[in-house]
């Protein structure tokens, strides 16, 4: 008889280094969620938020700790929090928006991301997240639009 089975093929994902650190950063986050449990609050994502744009290289940091403000301004009602070790900002448990700093994929520019649980959804396509550079006066205007409309 002709053997017909097929030899299993290896499907190992191949993970940067950055992507394999991020991965273990939202592991420990749920650890220290669940040991946190019911009593965990606002302020202790937020002391976790601010620590880890304290970490951050200049200019990100400054632009971090400006996004930090703008959310909190214009949606109070989003408890921050850390997400793949990003500063990220959720509702009802469920992360809305995250700020990406440039040096944690070696990117060109640090990122404002948003989550499918924003409600930004504009026809058939919309942005979900958005280079920054720096941060105009329009910009934060534009940000907490975009914030308000997230989590209307």
């Amino acid at each position: 008889m002709k053997d017909t089975q097929k030899s299993a093929k290896s499907t190992t994902a191949t993970f940067t280094d950055e992507e394999r650190v991020a991965m273990k950063e939202r592991v420990n986050e749920q650890k220290a969620a669940a040991r946190r449990g019911p009593r965990a609050d606002k302020a202790d994502g937020e002391s976790e938020v601010l620590a880890k744009i304290a970490e951050m290289a200049e200019p990100d940091r400054v632009m971090a700790e400006r996004l930090h403000a703008i959310i909190k301004a214009s949606a109070p009602d989003l408890s921050p929090r850390l997400w793949y070790g990003m500063p990220a900002y959720a509702k009802d448990g469920n992360v809305v928006c995250f700020f990406q700093d440039a040096q944690k994929f070696k990117a060109r520019y640090a990122t404002l991301g948003f989550s499918d649980k924003a409600h930004l959804d504009d026809g058939a396509m919309w942005p979900n997240s958005y280079a920054l550079t720096e941060l105009t006066a329009a910009d934060k205007a534009r940000i907490g639009a975009l914030v308000k409309k997230a989590v209307s």
